[in-house]
C-alpha cells in the first residue's frame, strides 16, 4: 500500500442517525489529532452526516481546531436548540390527531410534522457562517483553497420520489453529473436549506422546500450510500456509520415482550431505511473488489479497486438512549412515551431524536475511543 503521503482519493463518507451523529464527531475529532495530515478531499453527508460534513467543508480553521468546534457544538446541543418543544409541540401533536380522527377535514390548520425545525435552521446559518441568503460561502472558499476538491449532499425529494445528490466542486474540476434509476446528482451552490433538507426526519422534521421542489431524508431514497464518494473520484472512503453491529446472540434476542409499540416499528424501519443501506453497499463494494482484484490489469475495462474501512459504534447506541430518556422535556417525553418507547430495551427511534447534553457527550466520548480502538487498522488503511 502507498504511503498516504498527499491525501488526494481520500473520501469521507458520514451516514444519518439524527443526534447519533454526535458519535461521527468524536471519531472525527480522534482522527484529526492522531493523523493530521489524512485530511479527506472527498466529503459526502447524508442526514446528520449532512450537517457534520458541511460543518468540516465551510470552516476555514485548521482541521484539528474545526473538529474540537464541531465537537463543542454538539457538547453544548440542547433538544430546544434543534426544535421547539414548549406549548408548539403539543399542539402539534394535537392537530395531528384532529387530523387523523376527522378525515383530514378537521378545521385546525394542519402541522407538517411532529415538531417545529426553526432552531436548528438558525443554529445551522450561524455555525456553517451561512451569508444573508443562506448560502455557504466556505465550501466555495475550502474548494478555492485546494485541499476540498468536493462536497456532496443527498436528500430524497419528495415531490418527484427521486434521491438528489447535490454536488459543489472546484471550478476546475471536471466531474460528470450521474444518474441511475431513482437516483441522481445536481451541481449547484449549497446552502443551509439543502443542508436541512438532507436531515429533515419523515414525520418528526418538516419537509424543506429547495428551488420549487420538496424534500426529506436523505437516506429514504440512497440506496448506495457510497456512491457520491465513487462518482466523485475517491479510490479510499472512509466510513463512519451509527449502526451497532449486533452479535447472533444478540440479534436473537427479543427487544419487546408483548405487541410491538410504534417506537419499536418506527426504530426497525427508520434503521432499515438510514443505517443499513450502508452495510448492503460496503458488502456489495468489497465483492467487486475481489472480482477486480482476480482479473489481470487488461481485463479491467478501466475498473479499480477502491480501500474501504467502516468505523461503527462499540454499543448499542439505542439502548444507551435508554439511560437518558428520564431527562428529556416533560412535553416531549410525554409524546415518545405515548409511542411507547419504555417498551422496548432498544429505543432506536428514540436514539435519532435524543438531543439531550448528557447523551450527545457520551456518544463523543464513546467514537473517540473506539476510534483510538481502531488506531493501527486506520493506520494501515491510511498507509500511514
Amino acid at each position: 500500500m502507498q504511503p498516504l503521503t498527499n491525501p488526494r482519493g481520500l473520501g469521507l463518507v458520514l451516514s444519518g442517525g439524527g443526534a447519533r451523529g454526535a458519535y461521527q464527531v468524536g471519531v472525527l475529532q480522534y482522527l484529526a489529532r492522531e493523523f493530521p495530515s489524512a485530511i479527506p478531499e472527498i466529503l459526502t453527508g447524508v442526514s446528520a452526516g449532512a450537517i457534520n460534513a458541511a460543518f468540516i467543508a465551510a470552516r476555514q480553521e485548521p482541521f484539528v481546531e474545526k473538529l474540537d468546534q464541531l465537537a463543542e457544538m454538539w457538547s453544548n446541543l440542547r433538544i430546544d436548540q434543534v426544535f421547539r418543544v414548549d406549548h408548539d409541540l403539543m399542539w402539534r401533536a394535537i392537530r395531528w390527531g384532529g387530523r387523523l380522527l376527522t378525515g383530514g377535514k378537521s378545521p385546525l390548520r394542519p402541522a407538517k410534522s411532529m415538531v417545529d425545525t426553526r432552531p436548528l435552521h438558525e443554529a445551522l446559518e450561524r455555525e456553517l457562517q451561512a451569508s444573508p441568503t443562506g448560502t455557504i460561502e466556505g465550501i466555495h472558499t475550502s474548494l478555492r483553497a485546494g485541499w476540498l476538491r468536493a462536497f456532496a449532499l443527498t436528500a430524497s425529494s419528495y415531490t418527484t420520489g427521486q434521491s438528489i445528490t447535490w454536488v459543489q466542486t472546484r471550478e476546475d474540476c471536471t466531474m460528470p453529473a450521474w444518474q441511475r434509476p431513482q437516483r441522481k446528482s445536481e451541481l449547484c451552490a449549497l446552502t443551509v436549506d439543502h443542508v436541512m433538507a438532507s436531515a429533515a426526519l419523515p414525520f418528526f422534521f418538516p419537509a424543506i422546500q429547495v428551488e420549487g421542489a420538496w424534500y426529506g431524508d436523505g437516506g429514504i431514497r440512497l440506496t448506495a450510500p457510497l456512491s457520491p464518494a465513487i462518482h466523485l473520484g475517491a479510490t479510499r472512503i472512509l466510513a463512519v456509520t451509527t449502526r451497532y453491529a449486533r452479535t447472533r446472540e444478540e440479534a436473537d434476542r427479543p427487544m419487546i415482550v408483548n405487541y410491538p409499540p410504534p417506537a419499536q416499528v418506527a426504530g426497525v424501519l427508520f434503521n432499515a431505511i438510514f443505517l443499513d443501506q450502508l452495510e448492503d453497499d460496503a458488502l456489495q463494494l468489497r465483492q467487486i473488489n475481489r472480482l477486480i482484484e482476480s482479473q489481470p490489469e487488461e481485463n479491467r475495462m478501466g475498473l479499480r479497486p477502491i480501500q474501504l474501512l467502516v468505523l461503527r459504534p462499540s454499543e448499542d447506541l439505542g439502548k444507551l438512549a435508554n439511560h437518558y430518556e428520564a431527562d428529556l422535556p416533560k412535553a416531549f417525553r410525554f409524546l415518545t412515551r405515548g409511542l411507547g418507547t419504555k417498551e422496548t430495551r432498544s429505543n432506536d427511534m428514540l436514539s435519532l431524536v435524543m438531543f439531550q447534553t448528557d447523551y450527545v457527550r457520551h456518544l463523543i466520548e464513546l467514537g473517540q475511543s473506539d476510534a483510538a480502538a481502531k488506531r493501527d487498522q486506520i493506520r494501515e488503511f491510511l498507509g500511514l
